[in-house]
């Protein structure tokens, strides 16, 4: 698979300094993991076979899928059973989607690390472009009713948005932010093409310092976007038009 030794190196190193309360040193083992391969146990089947079956884990009530780091690792921990080498954003996309996590190196002392699938999700989607966890998510401290003002014109103007809710949001690692949540008209390439270019001019005219970004409203994975349709309402969009007219205003 063209996964050289030095890769393997890099994320046991990385490993190995994880800690409870160390996010930074877990930001570098997910940074590690994107261009990594972990072996992964098969409870049944073999690699390919369509009755092929990973191993599982229970951990507080959530679902874990076991791996291996190396293939010394896999050597230490005894399994005699078979498994399957995968690239680590090949298996991410795979398992986030069911809501399953990555538990790395589970016989290793100390019982191995667990990467949730909230993470794995951000080793398919991006690092950089997915905030890093756990989330502070609540009403925006920004008050500044020129700048909403501006974003709610540039969004509603494009004609696309159908909804805008807002949160702040202060991530484990990186700067805190204004997030939009947006619900669109359709998630065509044109439609998507329009609501990036009126974020673009938004943040472009926003205060300085602050840090605006936006995520999927019904994006069902997305932590954020859960928080703001359970907490919020929005502050523009094409469905405010329509509720208007149903009750005649």
């Amino acid at each position: 698979m063209g996964f050289g030794e030095d890769v393997v190196n890099q994320v046991e190193q990385a490993l190995s300094q994880v800690a409870p309360g160390r996010y930074d040193a877990y930001e570098r083992l997910l940074q590690a993991l994107v261009g990594a391969p972990v072996w992964m146990l098969l409870w049944q089947g073999q690699p390919g076979s369509p009755d092929a079956q990973y191993g599982n884990m229970d951990v507080a009530g959530w679902r874990y899928a076991p791996a291996f780091t190396s293939e010394e690792q896999l050597r230490l921990s005894g399994w005699d059973r078979s498994f399957e080498i995968c690239p680590v954003p090949e298996i991410a996309s795979s398992l986030y989607t069911d809501r399953w996590g990555l538990w790395l190196n589970p016989h290793a002392q100390g019982g191995g690390v667990g990467v949730p699938y909230l993470d794995l999700r951000r080793i398919v989607g991006g690092l950089d472009r997915l905030m890093a966890g756990p989330l502070e998510v609540g009403e925006p401290t920004l008050w500044d009713p020129a700048f909403y003002s501006l974003l709610g014109g540039q969004l509603f103007q494009t004609q696309v948005v159908r909804a805008a809710h807002r949160a702040w949001v202060r991530p484990t690692v990186g700067p805190e932010r204004l997030v939009i949540g947006l619900r669109l008209t359709d998630n065509q390439p044109a439609t998507m093409q329009r609501m990036r270019d009126a974020m673009a001019r938004a943040a472009a005219a926003a205060p300085p310092g602050l840090t605006l970004s936006s995520v999927a409203l019904d994006d069902p994975f997305d932590p954020i976007a859960a928080w703001m349709r359970e907490h919020t309402r929005p502050f523009i969009g094409l469905d405010m038009l329509d509720e208007a007219a149903r009750h005649g205003r």
